[in-house]
């Protein structure tokens, strides 16, 4: 075989290769979609479900300056106003607080303390450093069992995916309040995050930082540092 032919035949393989790779990505990310949807509802609604453990508040960015970010303010925002709605008597702000120089758990506390919320019906989870890790910890070390979760609906479908497949009740509430600069970007980042979880949660990996169990049905205060 000369080696044009070779060439050709190489060729041909990477392009069904690469094929395949866009069929089962877009197959993954359609379904991923299709399952979380499922639980993703409107405020209203959120009022209506009983016994609920807690309201878990996903981290964002954090600005230089302290503030939080657009997307974390509205996510904040919505918490708020679903704890003043008696949707859930306890909230877990859960993000990135891996280093001393930024910390988004802190900044999500005290916007929360802020608006009047006590600080002991609020939680820190200082090792929320990803969706996956965020609700894992909610159920291992906080014990939350059934519990609404605040992020931006792009957002919404891969974490009640992984709420699901970690054996979790778990309802969505979305925080769209504006429309967020960058947003064509992340949601092509999504799709790859979406594949990314969905092999994750058939593994179940531990995350990072385990830890003593802290019952979110205890005082929020001892999340405290």
């Amino acid at each position: 075989m000369n080696k044009k032919k070779l060439l050709k035949i190489g060729f041909v393989v990477l392009i069904c290769l690469a094929i395949i790779g866009i069929v089962t990505v877009i197959g993954i990310n359609n379904h991923v979609k299709n399952v979380g949807g499922r639980n993703i509802i409107t405020p209203e609604e959120a009022t209506k479900i009983y016994d609920i453990d807690c309201i878990v508040v996903l981290g964002c960015q954090v600005k230089d300056d302290g503030k939080p970010s657009d997307m974390l303010a509205d996510r904040l925002r919505r918490g708020i106003e679903l704890y003043n709605q008696g949707v859930a008597p306890k909230i877990i702000m859960s993000g990135d607080h891996g280093q001393k120089e930024y910390d988004e758990v802190n900044t999500m506390k005290q916007v929360a303390v802020d608006a009047g919320i006590p600080s002991n019906d609020i939680f820190m989870d200082h090792a929320g450093f990803s969706t996956y890790e965020s609700l894992y910890r909610a159920k291992e070390i906080f014990e939350a069992d059934k519990i609404i979760v605040v992020t931006q609906k792009y957002h919404l479908y891969r974490t009640m995916y992984i709420a699901e497949k970690l054996g979790i009740e778990a309802y969505g509430v979305n925080a769209d309040y504006h429309t967020y600069w960058g947003q064509s970007n992340r949601d092509a980042r999504e799709i790859l995050a979406r594949c990314k979880d969905f092999i994750k949660t058939i593994f179940k990996p531990e995350p990072k930082y385990l830890g003593d169990a802290i019952p979110v049905s205890g005082d929020g205060d001892i999340t405290n540092d």
